[in-house]
């Protein structure tokens, strides 16, 4: 999912809900699982400030931090099936994925680095391989997302934008984009179901 830039993210400050105990927030990642929409929002609203936190530590740019974030959950609804609660806390599977995904970014940016760096230093012919693979990877998830985002309606992009990039409730989303909140809920849910269907499937 992409950023509209110019807006407050919500993803910096702690859920808007009550901190939910390790089995309540279990309980909404497996109803998630089964395309409980509604579940998912909780997860949200409970997890994005430690998840945007872990994020930050490791990247330290608050724009990336924030694409990352959003990133993470994204992951989330397309994986949540394969939570296992046998090996920890929903809380921690969660914050595990920030961390990586981070870590990856990071991998990501060092790798194109030191492949400008090492350009200067090689003859034009000669090709750097080390992070190549990784690099490649990244980048091919992210042009993943973008393609089945465009894959959505334009009113579905602006609400998935709108709620899941830039922090807005649904209701600011609503008068924002200038349509009923009831349709606000349901291009949201239907986006994000199109997205995790594509993003299955899409090569």
């Amino acid at each position: 999912m992409e950023q509209v830039s110019g807006i407050r993210t919500g993803a910096r400050g702690p859920g808007r809900g009550s901190a939910l105990s390790d089995e309540d927030l279990a309980s909404l990642v497996r109803q998630t699982a089964l395309g409980d929409f509604a579940a998912f929002e909780r997860v949200y609203r409970e997890l994005s400030g430690p998840v945007f936190g872990v994020v930050r530590r490791v990247l330290l740019d608050e724009a990336q931090s924030e694409e990352v974030a959003q990133e993470v959950f994204l992951d989330v609804w397309r994986n949540c099936g394969r939570f296992a609660p046998e090996r920890g806390t929903a809380r921690s599977w969660v914050l595990v994925i920030a961390h990586r995904k981070a870590v990856d970014r990071v991998r990501s940016e060092e790798s194109a680095t030191a492949r400008v760096a090492a350009a200067g230093r090689l003859e034009p012919e000669t090709t750097p391989a080390d992070g190549v693979e990784r690099h490649v990877e990244n980048t091919l998830e992210r042009e993943k997302v973008r393609r089945c985002l465009r894959r959505l309606t334009q009113l579905q992009k602006d609400v998935v934008r709108l709620t899941y990039y830039t922090g807005h409730t649904q209701r600011e989303a609503a008068e924002l984009l200038k349509v009923p909140l009831t349709t606000v809920k349901g291009r949201l849910r239907d986006g994000l179901i199109r997205l995790r269907d594509c993003l299955g499937v899409i090569t």
